[in-house]
């Protein structure tokens, strides 16, 4: 655990050397909270949940990972559907949890047993829900944590990092604002060997930047339309960093 820890805070300087080349502003020296494994076990539903994924992951047989808060916990929810036309067949397991921030996150990765499995790719998107409260710097640094951890624990995996989708019907609306600026930081994680960087943000809006109530209600977690249009978008990508050599029929 201590061993782990230590990998997290080194992402914190490496992150500084980071935002440091982009021009962005550096995060104070104090380790942000984004970066610190915290729990949600007081919550029944989410000490259950947990507990559900951790034993399906000590099953084995998992080739595929989706790793996020509640827009990928609604892969279960309205995504189904689409779930079971393009993951279900390819050994995928779904390790969203609503509500999860990036503290979050790294507490579950701590405490699941991901030495018994070596997934061909983990798929990840998370911070929307630090927002509100952290700045695009921190929620960076946290991003970075998960990375740095999922490359420890899973040394064979490659990680396809999620731009945070857009929120909020307009360009301006200011939690936007915030994961955009994330994301600006976020895509410096890429070295397009082992970790990868997507922005499918774009395929939700507008062309003039709105996000409608029909791909996402409440201009936060996509309905059915929504979940078809992450798939297709990021398809060409997870079949290329899986390894297949015939796309799923579907």
């Amino acid at each position: 655990m201590k061993k782990h820890l230590g990998s997290i805070l080194l992402a914190l300087f490496t992150l500084q050397l980071l935002t440091a080349a982009t021009g962005q502003a550096q995060p104070s020296a104090t380790a942000p909270a984004t970066i610190q494994p915290v729990s949600r076990l007081q919550s029944a539903w989410w000490k259950e949940r947990q507990a559900a994924k951790s034993q399906r992951i000590a099953q084995g047989n998992v080739d595929l990972l989706f790793i996020g808060d509640s827009i990928t916990h609604g892969w279960e929810n309205s995504g189904r559907k689409i779930w079971d036309q393009y993951y279900a067949k390819r050994n995928a397991v779904n390790l969203g949890f609503s509500g999860d921030r990036t503290q979050h996150v790294l507490w579950r990765l701590l405490n699941c047993p991901l030495e018994r499995i070596s997934p061909k790719l983990a798929v990840l998107m998370i911070g929307t829900n630090n927002a509100a409260t952290d700045s695009p710097e921190d929620i960076a640094a946290g991003v970075r944590a998960i990375v740095e951890l999922l490359r420890e624990k899973l040394p064979e995996t490659r990680v396809l990092v999620l731009a945070i989708f857009p929120r909020g019907p307009h360009a301006d609306a200011k939690l936007r604002q915030v994961n955009e600026a994330a994301n600006a930081i976020i895509k410096n994680l890429a070295d397009s060997k082992r970790v990868y960087y997507l922005d499918i943000g774009q395929k939700f809006l507008t062309d003039d930047g709105v996000l409608t109530k029909e791909i996402m209600p409440d201009f936060l977690h996509p309905h059915e339309k929504g979940y078809a249009i992450w798939a297709q978008a990021i398809e060409p990508t997870v079949h290329e960093l899986l390894g297949e050599k015939q796309p799923v029929r579907r």
